[in-house]
């Protein structure tokens, strides 16, 4: 398919302030549709805890056109797939499908974004769904460990609590506060319908005008009020903005691996320094001839799994590094990883791994592209989440730029700061951990 060109990339306006963006792959038989919501976790206040995420499930209960059965039998008949997914700044609802079902994607997700009834019998139904899934993530130490990690990091804010709520929250939620919650979020200012593949963008727009009737002319000032509303001047989140945090949260579990993370706060989304990160990050735990890797698992068999990590939000970030060993050899590795940060930090990078960590990120930004689904996603969150759509050719040149004076200025103000440490794992006594932040 080539990398996406901006030329088959078209943006239409409707009335309200819905966002259609599209590109055309006419060498594929299918397309990918999302449609994109501005809010995640980090929009809700304690009273709409969870709200965001429950909100994902009760989506697919039914509409005031269709009932449950009749969305899933929909998208089943024609060999399509359904799904959707909340984060902390935003939520998607998409399906893949051939390019002739499309007209059909739009009718069923617009219908279910539009026009869901959230019915009483459904939020009690959904409810237990839902504490599976909390209880699930919680089943699993390494999803436990960076849930932990960060709301040591960020604290008791919205971005520092679960994106799935709490089982205290979630059994606490009612119907009235989540239909509050949809109603005040999903109108057509915070709208971003996002499609890829074989498709004609003209035919899209109508399809979705059509699709989204009345639910196009609810304005911003029209819309139910809900707290901190994204500002237009781009300020978020005003109150509830990251307090970033240090210091060590231990969760004792009768386990056989200790799971550690340790790190810190990292970079907006678009601080244009997050290439230099995104290439030091790569050649400290990106892959197996990262640093980490290498000493940890390659030279001492330490660990089965370590590696470092980025994400970005709006206004902050986080780095960090995870590794799953031995509860006794936990001391080791932590030492080890901490020893690697402040060799980067004194020493920098080689020509090699530079090399390396530039090429990482470029494949794996490029790999990434060489499907709808992922040109898709592209689109939807550059619309929703970024100020325009950055052309790849740019991309890849703003990460070959990047130099070893990058990196060293990026690794001494980053990997210097303040360290938070999450541990799950057979362990009673933090103090078995307090060399590690001092």
């Amino acid at each position: 398919m080539g990398m996406p060109n901006d030329s088959t990339v078209r943006k239409t306006v409707l009335p309200g302030g819905l966002r259609i963006v599209t590109e055309s792959l006419p060498s594929v038989r299918s397309v990918a549709l999302g449609i994109w919501v501005g809010v995640g976790s980090r929009d809700e206040d304690q009273a709409h805890e969870g709200a965001t995420h429950y909100l994902e499930h009760l989506l697919f209960k039914g509409t005031r056109q269709r009932t449950a059965l009749d969305i899933s039998a929909a998208m089943d008949a024609v060999g399509g797939e359904l799904n959707a997914f909340t984060g902390k700044e935003y939520t998607c609802y998409y399906a893949r499908v051939l390019d002739a079902d499309l007209p059909l994607a739009i009718d069923v997700l617009s219908d279910m974004v539009t026009s869901s009834l959230i019915q009483p019998k459904d939020v009690d139904a959904e409810r237990n769904v839902v504490l599976e899934e909390i209880a699930m993530n919680d089943d699993d130490p390494g999803d436990t460990v960076h849930e932990a990690f960060t709301a040591q990091l960020f604290g008791d804010t919205p971005l520092g609590r679960p994106v799935l709520g709490t089982v205290g929250s979630i059994n606490g939620i009612t119907r009235d506060q989540i239909w509050e919650h949809y109603a005040a979020r999903y109108t057509a200012p915070h709208l971003v319908v996002a499609a890829a593949g074989n498709l004609d963008h003209d035919a899209v727009v109508a399809r979705v005008r059509a699709a989204f009737k009345d639910a196009l002319e609810v304005t911003l000032d029209e819309a139910p009020a809900a707290p901190r509303l994204r500002k237009s001047d781009g300020v978020l989140w005003e109150g509830y903005g990251p307090s970033a945090g240090s210091g060590l949260k231990l969760v004792s579990r009768p386990i056989e691996q200790a799971n550690l993370v340790l790190g810190c706060e990292g970079l907006a989304r678009t601080d244009q320094r997050r290439f230099a990160l995104g290439v030091l990050n790569a050649a400290l735990g990106g892959g197996m001839s990262s640093r980490l890797f290498q000493e940890i698992r390659e030279k001492r068999g330490l660990a089965y799994s370590v590696y470092s990590f980025t994400a970005q939000h709006a206004d902050t970030g986080m780095w960090g590094l995870y590794a799953g060993c031995l509860p006794s050899k936990a001391d080791d590795v932590l030492s080890i990883c901490v020893a690697e940060i402040a060799k980067v930090v004194d020493k920098g990078l080689t020509d090699a791994e530079l090399d390396r960590g530039k090429g990482q990120v470029r494949g794996g930004m490029v790999l990434g592209l060489e499907d709808p689904s992922s040109r898709m996603t592209r689109l939807g969150k550059s619309e929703l989440v970024y100020p325009d759509l950055e052309p790849v050719d740019e991309l890849i040149a703003a990460i070959d730029a990047v130099t070893h004076d990058d990196v060293s200025a990026i690794a001494a103000e980053i990997l210097t700061r303040p360290k938070a440490l999450a541990v799950v794992g057979p362990f009673d006594d933090p103090a078995a951990f307090s060399g590690v932040l001092s």
